[in-house]
């Protein structure tokens, strides 16, 4: 948010002087686009090109590291390279038409993004594939009550169901949080600005080098992924099993896999973050697990599958789970806080006599408050208004029809459990929301998790608690989420001059596309990672678990857990919870010893994960750092578009092998990495057959 008083003087079109260097000034000369002028085919063709294409890599991405970047920003630079590319076409064609503003690439965007987001809120690699047999392999819980297997059908139904409910309970919020309390949402402000650079000649030259950084990494991923398939002739073969720190770390899990999308992750987190993953993994797969492997027979029972919760696995699964909860729940709880102390310190002002906020001209026009950009765009932006009962009603009616819906989508889940469900998510959403604003960290998954423990402890693990508990919360964590994505796409739009009504309709087009969109690319996907064709096929939404175990440990108390469950899960409990408090001290008081404070949550991924997820990210982490050290300008300028065009790249490139596997192609080769002895007994076996070496 731009701050309110700087230095620098002008004159604005009221005869005042104006301390800001003016964005708008830039775009004064040009009137605000209608609807039917933003909102055109080329938009909509572009909107769904994109958002299909996106959603492909947000799936991956969700499936295998369960990492939800932003594709907002890939979505605003796509958004306004295509309709150029698509604009020289139809002049080579001597064809008329709209020029491209920044609200149409606005429009772009929001629809782009409201369809990929789908793919995290809708939780195809989590609460949907925690119901699976793969995830309930074994072990309590696995029973048909507690098991649904994922159907294109129901999932497409089920989330036209709750993925609109948010949108509708926080739209009579959104003067409030844009207007009035004027939230930051950094990352629609940050959109916003790009956009508005882009439109202009010195951002349009930025934005074509970061564009040729995008394709350059993106088809040189893509062609990897395709020289790599040839080596993959079978299970164990190929670069994806490449001991780079030997064999004995090999066996237990630490070895790079060449995913460029673990690169690209690690080239956007934080250092911390990474460090926390790592050092976790050291601590848990090198160190923990095969000290508790060692207790295999008096533990555990010996010859379980690896994948089963009675096994090492329950120790994986609900020892990491005890830490995310332990570090979700302060954080929720301190983001309460400090939302109920803002709106205490900010209270709402009284409303004109029409009963309408924000209706007169003192509030809406405050010359002595705001500057010429702020007036400006505060007056475009309330051109459009929808009566408060017009959301109210609709949420009532979404609610209803969901209410009598989804039981029959989800017969464990009664009536008056989502009824319950729907009458608790507009609270979550308006409190996320204005977290979201302030803090621009969404925790609608938090919620969920909450959400999960409420619901399976209601319904109990006899009469199918699992799925119950994992149901209800998808309908949570899709109101939740996509509110304040919602709220984000306004904060772009009203930086932009994009209308209100506009960026809804937009909204609700992108989302309802995703809802058909990803339910399509994720069974592709699942299809493929389900015949255990795919190497990757045992590390399938690593999140998955991570639900699933929180459903039962809802409702499990020692019962088919392995012994000394439960103590160590309250001990890393206590533990994680000591360091989030550390941290939450220490940044209130602005202590150095900050900065050597691990991620709590960063830490407990990496208990469950594989270790290849953690030291690929290193790897990106290291990039970024060497790359800094040589050249920072260049670094910050394109390593956002390198990161994207490597995950992107690894998502289609991942695709074409899942279509190769489809269609029962073989790769022609295997590479495999063996040990010394076990080389030179295959060299002997071979000259003692006669064949070369």
């Amino acid at each position: 948010m731009e701050p309110s008083t700087p230095p620098a003087a002008t004159h604005d079109l009221w005869g005042m002087e104006d301390e800001q260097p003016s964005t708008e000034r830039v775009f004064e000369g040009e009137s605000v686009p209608s609807r039917s002028e933003t909102i055109t085919v080329r938009s909509v063709a572009v909107s769904i090109v994109l958002g299909c294409t996106l959603s492909v890599v947000a799936m991956k991405l969700a499936l295998t590291s369960g990492f939800a970047p932003s594709l907002a920003m890939p979505a605003g630079l796509l958004g306004f390279f295509i309709p150029r590319l698509w604009m020289q076409l139809m002049d080579s064609c001597e064809a008329s038409q709209l020029p491209f503003t920044r609200q149409e690439n606005t429009v772009i965007q929001t629809c782009v993004v409201a369809c990929t987001s789908i793919a995290y809120s809708g939780g195809f690699g989590t609460y949907i594939l925690a119901m699976s047999k793969h995830s309930a392999e074994g072990g309590v819980g696995s029973d048909g009550l507690n098991v649904e297997e994922p159907d294109i059908g129901r999932m497409i139904v089920f989330l036209l169901l709750t993925s609109f409910a948010g949108i509708l309970a926080i739209m009579p919020f959104r003067d409030s949080l844009i207007v009035h309390r004027r939230l930051t949402f950094p990352s629609g402000t940050a959109t916003a600005h790009l956009i508005n650079t882009m439109h202009t000649p010195q951002g349009a030259k930025q934005a074509g080098q970061q564009l040729a950084m995008l394709l350059k990494t993106l088809f040189g991923t893509v062609a990897w992924s395709i020289f790599e398939w040839f080596f993959a002739g079978r299970s164990g073969c190929g670069f994806q099993a490449f001991p780079v720190f030997g064999l004995g770390a090999f066996r237990r899990g630490f070895y790079y896999d060449f995913s460029m999308t673990n690169v690209g992750v690690g080239m956007f987190c934080p250092y911390k973050i990474t460090i926390s993953m790592l050092t976790g993994s050291l601590v848990s797969w090198g160190l923990i697990w095969p000290y508790i492997q060692t207790k295999e027979g008096d533990w555990y029972p010996q010859g379980l599958d690896r994948d089963n919760i009675s096994g090492i696995n329950g120790y994986r699964v609900f020892i990491g789970v005890s830490m995310i909860l332990a570090d979700g729940l302060l954080h929720m709880l301190c983001i309460l806080v400090r939302t109920l102390y803002a709106m205490y310190k900010n209270p709402q002002p009284r409303q004109s006599s029409n009963g309408q906020p924000f209706r007169c001209l003192s509030v809406v026009l405050d010359r002595s408050a705001s500057s010429f950009d702020d007036r400006r765009r505060t007056q475009v932006f309330l051109r459009d208004r929808v009566p408060a009962t017009v959301p109210v009603v609709g949420y009532v009616v979404l609610s209803v029809i969901s209410t009598l819906v989804i039981p029959q989508l989800y017969t464990q889940l009664r009536y008056h459990h989502v009824a319950f469900a729907y009458i608790i998510a507009p609270v979550f959403a308006f409190c996320n929301a204005y977290g979201n604003g302030m803090t621009d960290m969404n925790i609608a998954t938090t919620y969920g998790k909450v959400s999960i423990l409420i619901f399976s402890s209601w319904v109990g693990l006899k009469d199918g608690g699992v799925v119950a508990g994992l149901a209800a919360c998808a309908i949570i964590v899709s109101n939740v989420s996509t509110a304040s994505d919602l709220m984000q796409d306004h904060k772009t739009g009203y930086i932009t001059l994009t209308s209100p009504h506009t960026i809804t309709i937009c909204q609700v087009a992108g989302t309802a596309l995703g809802c058909v969109v990803n339910p399509v690319i994720f069974s592709i996907f699942y299809s493929v990672y389900n015949s255990g064709a795919h190497d990757d096929s045992n590390s399938i939404g690593p999140y998955a678990k991570v639900y699933r175990g929180i459903a039962m440990l809802a409702m499990t108390e020692k019962n088919g857990l392995p012994k000394h469950t439960m103590l160590l899960c309250k001990v890393f409990l206590a533990l994680a919870l000591s360091i989030s408090v550390l941290r939450e001290v220490s940044t209130h008081k602005r202590w150095r010893v900050l900065r050597y404070i691990p991620s709590t949550i960063g830490m407990a991924v990496a208990f469950f994960v594989p270790p290849t997820i953690p030291v690929g990210m290193a790897l990106g982490s290291a990039v970024i750092y060497l790359w800094g050290r040589s050249d920072r300008d260049d670094m910050r300028l394109m390593s956002p578009a390198a990161a994207c065009g490597l995950i992107c790249g690894d998502g289609f490139g991942s695709l074409l092998s899942s279509a190769l596997t489809l269609l029962k192609a073989t790769p022609p080769i295997c590479i495999m990495f063996v040990a010394r002895g076990v080389n030179q007994s295959l060299d002997a076996f071979l000259a003692a057959k006669g064949m070369p070496t």
